[in-house]
């Protein structure tokens, strides 16, 4: 089970606790760096990103929170983040400083694999996962690669789109999952638009090895944005449902 948050949603101060609810049934986290123009992502993570930057959320703000995580907590987290961001920083400064805070993998969903030669390097040199997507239009030759370069897990994107909450899933899902792991060498992850614990029962009966919740978490953190408790209370209720899951 793997769960996405923006990180500095609503407030930076925050993210610390949301992660420590969340790490009590998910085996992995992804933590999103905010951007102004996240284009892979839809309404819900946009508004999230909004949110973090409008309360002064920064990369290097994203740095100290997950040095602020690493001080409770050791689930493993990875970086999401928009190339821009990677680039601005540089590519070893920015893979070195955030494996030295707490990092154990990153995706950049805008950075292609025939492009992802300088990040690959620096984070085999830091002993990190560069975790690229797979899309379902992605053709078998340039799957194959991807599936070379690929380390800690693979993000197989479920649907053609952005991210966000739906309430079915694709009757394709479980041929595409069939088809990637014939041959992927890492676990396949299932993300975009798994939203309940059915969506997570279902993928995982299709032969992933996890699957990816973001905007259906990232929903509960901006309904009870204004009532801490209450926000972690059903986070921690939400992620035991999805973890629950797994387990059918």
């Amino acid at each position: 089970m793997i769960a996405f948050v923006t990180a500095g949603d609503p407030k930076p101060e925050l993210t610390p606790k949301i992660v420590e609810a969340l790490a009590k049934h998910t085996d992995i986290i992804e933590l999103g760096i905010p951007f102004s123009d996240p284009i892979a992502d839809g309404p819900t993570i946009q508004m999230a990103s909004d949110r973090a930057l409008k309360s002064g959320t920064t990369p290097e703000t994203v740095r100290e929170i997950i040095k602020n995580v690493r001080k409770i907590n050791d689930v493993p987290l990875v970086v999401m983040t928009y190339y821009n961001i990677v680039f601005k920083r540089g590519v070893d400064e920015f893979v070195k400083s955030y494996t030295a805070a707490g990092m154990d993998g990153i995706i950049v969903p805008d950075l292609p694999v025939e492009e992802a030669d300088e990040l690959l390097k620096a984070t085999r040199r830091q002993g990190v996962d560069l975790i690229l997507m797979v899309a379902p239009t992605t053709t078998t030759e340039r799957l194959k690669l991807i599936c070379r370069t690929s380390s800690g897990f693979l993000y197989l994107v479920s649907l053609l789109g952005v991210t966000g909450a739906r309430e079915k899933l694709s009757d394709s899902v479980g041929s595409l999952i069939a088809n990637v792991r014939k041959v992927s060498r890492v676990p396949i992850a299932v993300g975009f638009g798994i939203s309940s614990p059915e969506h997570v029962a279902k993928v995982i009966k299709s032969g992933a090895s996890g699957a990816i919740v973001g905007s259906a978490f990232v929903n509960l953190i901006a309904k009870h944005q204004k009532n801490e408790r209450r926000m972690l209370n059903e986070l921690d209720e939400f992620g035991k449902s999805l973890k629950a899951a797994t387990r059918l």
